[in-house]
């Protein structure tokens, strides 16, 4: 098969190779799919950089743990009707050498849940990391009804989604955006009020925005560079769930002043998520995404071929880009 992989960390253009790989066989539990497309997320970069050092202990690593396409065999155990189904592929590359950035990958039977009745199969390569982070932020820390939820960043990739679990969902959204154009997007996936984050003190524009009421959770896409204006904005015994902070990546707490505010801090990503959480999502995603009318809204942003995975990587790294960077594979 064809296959992105890398031997090496470092820049994309020096470190991916496109190149022959042998094709797997199921074992008992798994399934082999033929691969349509790759989603490219940051976590994908940054393994490809180095921030796991011991990643290439064992030999080449082919990249990415969101994908989508048809399963082509089944191994022992597994229901022999699958083969042909449509499905969508999470944590391809995680605990394993091998993700999707291939024409097949093998994997467990659980990891490739049924494509929703009429999604993509770009769509299905977002489900993974994006959607499924997104959920666990808004649905953690319970029933979101009734609840003022802020979304800081929420035009990025996650934040939009976790905008539209939580205004479904019943709570009033607040979210900050930086510019007319992602605050447009942030009010189209349910925002009921947008802050610029940009802004000197724009935790004091939430709470303009509210009345005066505190937020009840917060869904935090860079935790150590917003906690100050967080803790502004947030109530005595809030939750502040976050599964980012690339600007201060070692984040200093005022940790008395967490302390009695009763604060909750969760730290989220979508490989430790528990497994009934992972069941409840892919539940959920299967419910909207088959309504014609009330599924997701998606964007994405570019996509690749096969053989441009390093520029698809390049755009990951650049930041700019409002939504989705996809790598189309094959056609199956």
């Amino acid at each position: 098969m064809k296959a992105i992989y890398f031997e090496a960390f470092g820049k994309p253009e020096d470190t991916l190779i496109l190149g022959d790989k042998p094709v797997g066989e199921p074992g008992p539990g798994e399934v082999r799919v033929k691969i349509a497309t790759s989603g490219v997320n940051p976590s994908d970069v940054k393994k490809r950089l180095g921030s796991f050092p011991n990643l290439l202990d064992d030999g080449y690593v082919i990249p990415h743990s969101d994908g989508a396409g048809v399963i082509e065999a089944v191994g022992e155990g597994v229901d022999p009707s699958r083969v042909g189904e449509k499905v969508w592929l999470y944590q391809a590359q995680y605990g394993r050498r091998f993700g999707t950035a291939a024409e097949y990958v093998v994997i467990e039977e659980t990891r490739a849940p049924a494509l929703p009745n009429g999604a993509s199969f770009e769509v299905g390569a977002i489900y993974g990391i994006p959607v499924m982070t997104a959920h666990r932020c808004v649905f953690a820390e319970g029933d979101p009804s009734g609840k003022l939820i802020l979304v800081t960043g929420g035009a990025g990739r996650v934040g939009h989604y976790a905008i539209q679990w939580a205004s479904r969902a019943g709570a009033t959204v607040i979210a900050t955006a930086s510019n007319p154009e992602d605050e447009k997007a942030c009010r189209e996936a349910g925002a009921a009020h947008v802050v610029n984050h940009r802004q000197d003190g724009w935790s004091a524009e939430v709470l303009k925005a509210t009345g005066g009421r505190k937020v009840d959770q917060v869904v935090e896409v860079e935790f150590g560079a917003n906690l100050g204006e967080v803790l502004d904005c947030i109530r005595i015994g809030g939750a502040i769930c976050t599964y980012s902070s690339a600007q201060d990546m070692s984040p200093t707490l005022p940790f008395y002043r967490m302390m009695f505010m009763d604060l909750t801090v969760r730290m989220i990503i979508v490989y430790a998520m528990p497994e009934d959480a992972k069941a409840q999502a892919i539940q959920d995603i299967a419910r909207v995404e088959s309504s014609a009318k009330d599924g997701l809204i998606h964007r994405i942003a570019e996509t690749f071929p096969l053989a441009e995975c390093a520029a698809a990587h390049a755009a990951v790294e650049a930041g700019d880009r409002r939504g989705a960077v996809i790598v189309n594979v094959q056609e199956v």
